[in-house]
């Protein structure tokens, strides 16, 4: 579990193929290692890794097919900058939201301006992520938890203050036509679930639809 405030960035140091699927090597002088052990999760760009091997400054990840099709990790190569967040501790202070750090969808970067002294982001995300985002509602994007502005359609539009941009890859990564990482809120994904009742043990089901709703006494 994680909260998705970033401890610290780190680098890409080597990517190795490994029978179709991949390991990483990521390198990090600001990452306390101090407490890592082989097993630590260790969410990068939001995608909750496992340590395989590890050095002083140093750590290795397996990543499986199934991450690979499902991540925005097309586009890393070797010196790419990522966001890292250690597991969080019980004693963990909570300035987030809850994250699993199991990414949903990847998202589009569609605008990216300067406002005031932030930077104002628009994200495209697929059709069917965008009910589980609301306005003013927690989006995790490459691992950052994220207070969206708006949400139209599929668009999420977000500001970015200065320091969140300093302590993150969004000033060195970001720009138009970026792919990024995309985890909704989990509570909008387990109440979903739930409001559908028996019929979410049925093999093909649309979702919550509006006549469900009305079924169930949300809506009359």
């Amino acid at each position: 579990m994680f909260t998705g405030i970033i401890e610290a960035t780190g680098t890409i140091k080597k990517i190795e193929p490994t029978g179709g699927d991949v390991r990483l090597s990521i390198g990090s002088s600001q990452l306390d290692f101090g407490d890592v052990k082989l097993g630590d999760s260790i969410a990068c760009n939001g995608i909750c890794l496992t340590v395989v091997a590890f050095g002083k400054d140093w750590y290795a990840v397996d990543v499986s097919r199934e991450t690979l099709s499902k991540t925005a990790m097309n586009h890393w190569q070797v010196g790419y900058t990522v966001n890292l967040e250690k597991a969080m501790l019980p004693t963990t202070r909570f300035g987030g939201h809850i994250v699993s750090g199991h990414v949903d969808t990847v998202g589009q970067i569609t605008l990216m301006q300067s406002d005031s002294r932030s930077i104002y982001i628009e994200i495209k995300i697929p059709n069917e992520f965008a009910k589980y985002v609301a306005t003013k509602g927690s989006v995790t994007v490459d691992g950052i938890s994220l207070t969206t502005n708006l949400v139209t359609a599929n668009v999420l539009s977000l500001n970015i203050i200065p320091h969140t941009a300093q302590v993150t890859n969004i000033s060195k990564h970001w720009h138009v036509g970026q792919t990024v990482n995309i985890e909704v809120d989990v509570l909008a994904r387990y109440l979903e679930r739930l409001l559908m009742g028996e019929n979410a043990s049925q093999e093909k089901s649309g979702g919550i639809t509006l006549e469900m709703l009305a079924e169930n006494g949300f809506m009359r």
